[in-house]
């Protein structure tokens, strides 16, 4: 497993060792965080390349009902819409052990997140700074809903940006609510895990650019950057 230390570059020579491997990075952080406070924060992120890390982690030994449980970022549909993070999380990470942690969504029935967004916000609030952060990572560089072009993304790229914030882009499906960079970045342990020859290539281009050309940048500094081909 080869490292580069500016930016904690971690290569694996097959998704399903990588997989284990930030499983059990993720378990040793909120392990850690536990020994002195009440209750950690684990923030994921959705989609389906992170779905083996949730299987290996559902079956850690933890005191999951100390654990809580919230996404970085959501598509603003209802539970069980088939494009719900929540409800990939629920299927595969809060399973097992881990069926003790409480969950803290990113959705309520509204119309538009704006009319709930305080709502929501107050869920976790008191939770921050999160404790691991779990990243993932776009061709177009963009990470949680953090997307290039995109409506809302100055304001969440702000330094005094707010928790949670809509986001919108004409050739998005949904409207999706993210976490704000800032509060991404300020997670005590972060985790982004690519996959793929194009992915390591966008994360090198990505260095260079601006950062509202490459959100991902919002949030590279001090993260462990966890790589396979396959």
């Amino acid at each position: 497993m080869a490292r580069c230390n500016k930016l904690n570059f971690k290569e694996y020579p097959d998704f399903e060792m990588m997989a284990i491997d930030v499983a059990n990075a993720l378990a040793d952080d909120l392990s850690e965080a536990l020994h002195h406070e009440d209750r950690v924060l684990l923030a994921v992120a959705g989609g389906t390349t992170p779905g083996p890390v949730f299987d290996a982690l559902s079956a850690v030994d933890l005191d999951w009902s100390r654990v809580d449980v919230t996404l970085t970022d959501e598509r603003w549909v209802p539970e069980d819409h088939e494009r719900s993070n929540a409800r990939l999380i629920k299927a595969r990470l809060l399973t097992n052990r881990a069926v003790a942690a409480r969950f803290l969504p990113l959705y309520a029935p509204a119309n538009a997140p704006e009319d709930v967004l305080a709502e929501l916000e107050s869920g976790f609030a008191t939770s921050l700074p999160i404790t691991a952060a779990l990243l993932g990572m776009g061709a177009d560089m963009h990470t949680a809903s953090l997307f290039p072009g995109s409506d809302g993304l100055s304001a969440a790229l702000a330094p005094d940006a707010p928790i949670l914030l809509p986001v919108r882009r004409d050739d998005l499906p949904d409207t999706r609510i993210t976490m704000s960079a800032r509060v991404l970045n300020d997670a005590v342990k972060k985790h982004i895990l690519i996959k793929g020859n194009d992915k390591k290539e966008a994360l090198e281009k990505a260095k260079h650019l601006p950062v509202e050309e490459a959100p991902v940048r919002a949030i590279l500094s001090g993260a462990d950057i966890h790589w396979s081909e396959n």
